[in-house]
């Protein structure tokens, strides 16, 4: 089988190629990115290493996917994954490579026949809403609570009925856009696909920053010495998000591109779900411990950024009825695998952190 997976040298595309490379030897697996993302050119090295074959590329450009011929599965790992983009800024190159990026990835899966596995987000659900959802408070997080009022929400966390209407960040919407178009090139075309919609992916090679990648951002700035901040929501931490280690999203892809009749046109939520959430604070004493370092974290109780809300968690029993898999690895293992990654490339890192 010969699998193309666009943003190739980003943290899941590279994570994925190497997997796959590592555990299918008969397939044919090629990264492709345009090394867009500082510290992607990291992964290189590591690809090589694996047997993955690198095209330098932009999924923008028709031109350059077509010089990758044919080929029999796609993973669109490619996007602009910040909730900041647009934000006082144009939002062209979040649009060009979200949705038109999408767009030029589905027109080559329909020339070749191929299978598509597209990396969706949970930041396709509006922030008012998820605002609105009633929340509990403990010491060191938000709860949700028992009762809700939208369809799609619980104690368990969102699900894939929850309401669409509403503002929820360019990076949503574009993502949302390119979901509704896979679903007419499916139907029109007969292009077997799934969309994951992914809450909080976390694991070694993620080049966190402020604005995406938290968990590596918060280990980095713990183990270098940088300040952070609680923004928003009172200023005191307690956001939530539900975590998934990325081994765990390589092992679902990969059932899923083993078996593309089974997934086709499957939209589902993966994540960590509540048994493998955290907060802020709990992620500041988890970094803590596992670091042995500190660094200041101040608070600010503004209004946080656009697109901020206090909780995410993640429903994923639709996810649970078409398939045995779920995550293996807990918090603890995540950030400890993370911390582990970083004390590895210490040098390396420092540079890019630095820049």
């Amino acid at each position: 089988m010969r699998v193309l997976v666009t943003g190739g040298a980003g943290f899941v595309g590279g994570n994925l190629a190497v997997s796959m490379a590592t555990q299918h030897p008969d397939w044919d697996v090629i990264a492709f990115d345009n090394l867009h993302r500082l510290g992607s050119e990291l992964n290189l090295p590591r690809l090589d290493r694996a047997g993955v074959g690198f095209v330098r590329g932009d999924v923008r450009s028709s031109d350059d996917l077509a010089a990758i011929g044919a080929f029999d599965a796609l993973v669109e790992c490619s996007a602009e994954p910040s909730v900041l983009a647009g934000v006082g800024d144009s939002p062209e190159y979040a649009v060009e490579t979200n949705l038109f990026g999408a767009y030029s990835c589905l027109e080559h899966c329909r020339r070749h026949g191929a299978q598509l596995v597209f990396l969706s987000t949970s930041r396709i659900y509006p922030v008012g809403h998820l605002r609105s959802l009633h929340l509990d408070e403990s010491e060191a997080r938000f709860v949700l609570a028992a009762e809700q009022i939208l369809p799609g929400s619980s104690a368990r966390g969102i699900a894939e009925r929850f309401p669409l209407d509403g503002f929820r960040t360019i990076y949503g919407g574009t993502k949302l856009a390119a979901e509704l178009l896979i679903e007419e090139y499916r139907v029109t075309y007969g292009i077997p696909a799934v969309v994951n919609r992914f809450g909080v992916i976390a694991g070694p090679w993620q080049m966190g920053r402020v604005d995406q990648g938290f968990v590596s951002h918060w280990v980095l700035a713990h183990w270098f010495g940088l300040p952070l901040r609680y923004l928003g929501f009172g200023g005191t931490g307690k956001q939530v998000r539900d975590l998934l280690h990325v081994a765990d999203a390589v092992e679902l892809i990969d059932l899923q591109l083993r078996d593309p009749e089974r997934w086709d046109g499957a939209i589902v939520n993966v994540g960590g779900g509540v048994e493998h959430s955290i907060s802020l604070v709990e992620l500041t004493e988890l970094c803590v411990d596992l670091t042995g370092r500190t660094t200041t974290v101040a608070a600010d109780a503004g209004e946080g950024r656009p697109g901020d809300v206090p909780l995410y968690i993640s429903d994923c029993g639709r996810l649970e009825q078409l398939t045995a898999w779920r995550p293996q690895r807990d918090v603890r293992a995540i950030v400890g695998d993370v911390v582990d990654w970083v004390r590895d490339h210490e040098g390396e890192l420092e540079r890019v952190v630095a820049t």
